[in-house]
């Protein structure tokens, strides 16, 4: 070979001897390990194939599926658990067995079941103490059994009263809870509030003796509350809360129906509970709202604790209004009591901005709870609809300069919502020709709502949203979403100046004024088409120009679709003279949109 390859074979032959040398040492120590009782492993020649290694490596790291199935059976006990809740049954369906036979009757048998379930809950205790896997079982085994057993002794057997009953359960969920809290256990207690639930639910359905069943309930959503502070469970409490609303909202529905009729009340129903049940209800779910909010610090607040204020106003308000108006009893004191309830909501709102706890949390859920109340209680109160829209829409503007020392972006979103929902409720009662929607007393409402909705757009333009916004972050960091005041304030004007159109034709031929009123309005449309445009072009502000011609394209559709085949005569010339003036406005304006001035035109093409 040539003088160059010679380092290359010293190479090789040192590669040799070291592979050698392995080996060697890989027989020794194989039969080391085989003279300590340990099975050599299989010698492999140096030349095995690299796919063949790479196979058995991915093997090792992929155990099979079984293997994966029985360690997961084995870690949470799965099969001694299932066999525990097979003989446990077997058990119940003996004494079942011999309580229908006649062996023995069926006060006692009864009794032996519910004797049976005592005896697994408090075996659950000691298997808690002694740290078995059993013991869930056990207990919710004790819990589905005495559910059970009340629920068919009360209403097949007719052996145990409804007191006696609705005790048990309680008992039950007492007892669960305690378990719970003394080995901080889940189970214990997830289990016997859903049993005391929808056991007490079931008891006398559809007629049950309705004060008892809102003390079980009561009992049910506190006990609810516990068991998140084991665990976050929104699940459960959500469970409790759709079976309390709806047991509530039957009992409020059936007196209200019975109370319209004048019939005979049973006395189930028991009238005189109602209200102040229900108002227990309300304060209740805010209380342990505020207290779920207050236990996570500075953590995200759940779901189920941003969502019951809002819900709780909504049901228990107008489960409220449907008992007090049946009753004839005075509905506008229902409405000032709500707004006092409004009031006190964002009273907590002003307390939750004020602690010293990052972010406020809870600040925008009470807040949409009190919006939620002053737009259902203040009609409620004053008697009519439309004048309240502008004292709700004042609060939103009022609210939203208080966020912006707040800093907070949920606050500033809800303000969103009132001030929309309040024109979108204006142009729903004004719509329409009827003596409501023109009545000359509701442009100063509508008049109102435009000042105050546009110069909430023009503050929202004037301070950005807060930095570090959750929500806004999440939807809309651009803050596009406050456009829509601007097009509830335009509506608002429009329903304003419709309403004195309609007035001003009042002194004009009865003949023509349908087709006036119509082609006025069209007049109307774009009359604000171009004023948009101009003061778009003028500010060069995109948003207002993409307004202008959403505005524009909405009195197209008036004019060709509905002028050209209703109205007749010079108010459709006039219609269909303002949309051609309206798009020629806007055709000149887009096409010298942002165009530079002539000289500085010259000076760039002399440059290029």
């Amino acid at each position: 070979m040539s003088p160059p390859d010679e380092p290359l074979d010293t190479r090789e032959k040192e590669l040799e001897n070291r592979i050698q040398m392995l080996e060697k040492h890989l027989e020794r120590l194989s039969a080391h390990i085989s003279d300590d009782g340990v099975a050599p492993a299989a010698s492999t020649p140096a030349s095995r194939p690299a796919a063949q290694k790479v196979q058995d490596h991915s093997a090792e790291e992929m155990p099979e599926l079984s293997e994966e199935v029985l360690g997961w059976a084995s870690r949470n006990s799965v099969l001694p658990r299932l066999a525990a809740v097979c003989f446990l049954m077997v058990i119940a369906l003996i004494l079942r067995t011999v309580t229908d036979s006649g062996l023995v009757n069926k006060l006692l048998g009864s009794g032996l079941g519910m004797g049976y379930a005592a005896a697994l809950m408090i075996f659950a205790w000691y298997k808690y103490t002694a740290e078995s896997p059993l013991a869930p079982v056990f207990a919710a085994c004790g819990v589905v059994l005495m559910s059970s057993v009340v629920v068919e002794t009360h209403m097949h057997f007719k052996s145990l009263p409804l007191v006696p009953a609705y005790l048990t359960l309680m008992v039950t969920g007492f007892g669960m809870a305690l378990m719970s809290r003394r080995f901080n256990a889940f189970v214990p207690i997830s289990v016997g509030v859903l049993g005391m639930c929808f056991a007490g639910a079931a008891i006398d359905y559809p007629h049950p003796f309705f004060p008892y069943l809102a003390l079980v309930l009561y009992t049910a959503n506190v006990l609810g509350y516990f068991a998140a502070q084991l665990k976050r469970c929104s699940w459960l409490r959500w469970s409790v809360l759709f079976v309390t609303m709806v047991m509530i909202q039957l009992w409020g529905i059936r007196l209200g129906v019975m109370l319209r009729k004048g019939e005979a009340i049973p006395p189930e129903l028991a009238p005189a509970w109602f209200l102040p049940v229900l108002a227990i209800f309300f304060v209740t779910f805010l209380l342990l709202s505020l207290l779920g909010i207050v236990k996570s610090g500075g953590q995200k607040i759940s779901r189920f604790d941003f969502s019951l204020p809002t819900l709780n106003v909504i049901w228990a308000f107008a489960l409220a209004r449907h008992v007090t108006a049946a009753w004839q009893m005075n509905v506008n004191l229902l409405g000032v009591i709500g707004l006092l309830g409004a009031a006190g909501l964002f009273g907590m709102t002003f307390w939750c901005a004020r602690r010293n706890v990052d972010g406020a949390p809870g600040t925008n859920t009470y807040a949409f709870a009190g919006s939620t109340m002053l737009a259902l209680a203040l009609p409620v109160a004053t008697g009519t609809f439309v004048m309240s829209l502008p004292a709700i829409s004042l609060v939103a503007i009022t609210m939203a300069i208080v966020s912006r020392v707040w800093e907070n972006g949920g606050v500033r979103g809800t303000t969103y919502l009132m001030n929309i929902y309040a024109c979108v409720a204006l142009v729903f009662v004004l719509r329409g020709e009827g003596p409501g929607a023109t009545d000359p007393v509701n442009m100063l409402p509508a008049g109102l709502l435009a000042v105050i909705a546009l110069y909430h757009y023009q503050w929202c333009r004037r301070w950005p949203v807060p930095a570090d916004s959750a929500l806004f972050d999440a939807f809309d960091r651009n803050d596009r979403s406050a456009v829509l005041l601007l097009l509830g304030g335009l509506a608002s004007g429009f329903f304003m100046l419709r309403i004195g159109i309609f007035q001003a034709l009042q002194f004009v031929q009865e003949a023509v004024q349908r087709d006036a009123f119509r082609g006025g309005q069209s007049v109307l449309i774009n009359t604000a088409a171009i004023a948009l445009i101009l003061l778009a072009y003028l500010r060069q502000n995109k948003e207002i120009r993409n307004v202008a011609i959403l505005v524009t394209v909405i009195g197209a559709i008036k004019v060709f679709l509905y002028d050209l085949l209703g109205t007749h005569g010079l108010p459709l010339v006039f219609s269909v003279f303002s949309f051609g003036v309206a798009a020629a406005v806007e055709s000149l304006a887009l096409s010298k949109w942002q165009k530079p001035p002539a000289g500085q035109a010259h000076e760039e093409a002399a440059q290029t």
